[in-house]
């Protein structure tokens, strides 16, 4: 049994009072919904994780920031260039919101993004991180196109978002409902481009994103406010997007997507004409079956702070 004299004691607290507060690591990865697109500031886009992390490279309330994410990024790109760099960045929290790029590439293949979003996450998570995930709205929805081309869209974004849960629940993340029919109706939550959140989306996403981390514990700073500094977009914005930037993102997918999507909208009126949607189904069913069967073992997770 150690015995400390009352000098001793005094020394403790008073070097434990000295010592300066605990900063917490918060590194944002994605695409451009984490890069802050349909939040615009002064000098380029703000968004959720920087409402969040407070937005400055300097602790902030106790909360040092960085945002990896870029836009347009694909999984293969979080796995590939975010991670690494997030990781010597030694994040305490880190939020991984990626996936819907990938359903709009011709290309899509569940079976290799799985894999690569359970390797970016569990490197994260190896280091003792404590991860942020979301299921995400599908695009076709977003973008209100005919049931035939929404369709494939649909069934692509459920199963990126059946393998975030399945990832969310093996790294025991603060994981975000954000695919739910109310969330995409509320246009006001929108931007002119109808596929990223405006201001008042981004600081919603915040705004819950706070109030889990507080409930694990982990508060990043004040909660951010919700009431938004500019007007949502009107239709005239919108028709403005789409006759300037919006018609050089048409162009890219059209070169890329447009003809699989097409292909698949082929086989989605088909299969309704006879009477067998429900094969269509099944075989996304199997296929993501298989890729959540591919992932690696779960494993124990190092908690911050052990």
């Amino acid at each position: 049994m150690t015995i400390r004299t009352e000098t001793e004691t005094q020394t403790q607290t008073q070097t434990e009072a000295a010592a300066p507060p605990r900063v917490l690591r918060f590194a944002a990865l994605g695409d451009s919904l984490t890069a802050g697109v349909g939040d615009p500031v002064p000098g380029g886009w703000r968004g959720w994780a920087a409402l969040l992390g407070g937005g400055s490279a300097e602790p902030q309330a106790g909360v040092l920031f960085h945002n990896f994410a870029i836009s347009g990024a694909l999984t293969r790109d979080v796995e590939e260039r975010q991670v690494p760099a997030a990781l010597d960045f030694e994040p305490s929290i880190a939020s991984v919101l990626v996936g819907v790029n990938d359903t709009l590439r011709r290309a899509f293949d569940i079976q290799d993004l799985a894999p690569r979003l359970d390797r970016a996450c569990g490197a994260l998570a190896a280091r003792g991180t404590v991860l942020l995930t979301a299921c995400l709205p599908d695009p076709g929805s977003m973008l209100g196109l005919p049931a035939p081309l929404a369709r494939p869209l649909a069934r692509r974004q459920r199963a990126v978002n059946a393998v975030v849960h399945a990832l969310s629940a093996r790294y025991d993340a603060i994981h975000l409902h954000m695919a739910d029919a109310s969330w995409v109706a509320e246009r006001s939550l929108w931007s002119a481009d109808r596929l990223h959140p405006g201001e008042r989306g981004h600081r919603m996403i915040a705004a819950r994103f706070h109030e889990l981390l507080t409930a694990r514990g982990l508060t990043l700073g004040p909660p951010p406010a919700l009431e938004a500094d500019q007007p949502p977009p009107t239709r005239t914005a919108a028709l403005r997007w789409l006759a300037t930037s919006g018609t050089g993102w048409v162009a890219r997918r059209c070169k890329d997507l447009l003809p699989e999507l097409l292909r698949l909208a082929g086989d989605e009126v088909r299969h309704r004409a006879r009477g067998s949607s429900a094969r269509l189904d099944l075989h996304a069913d199997h296929t993501l079956s298989c890729a959540l069967a591919a992932l690696s073992p779960g494993a124990p997770v190092a908690r911050m702070g052990e």
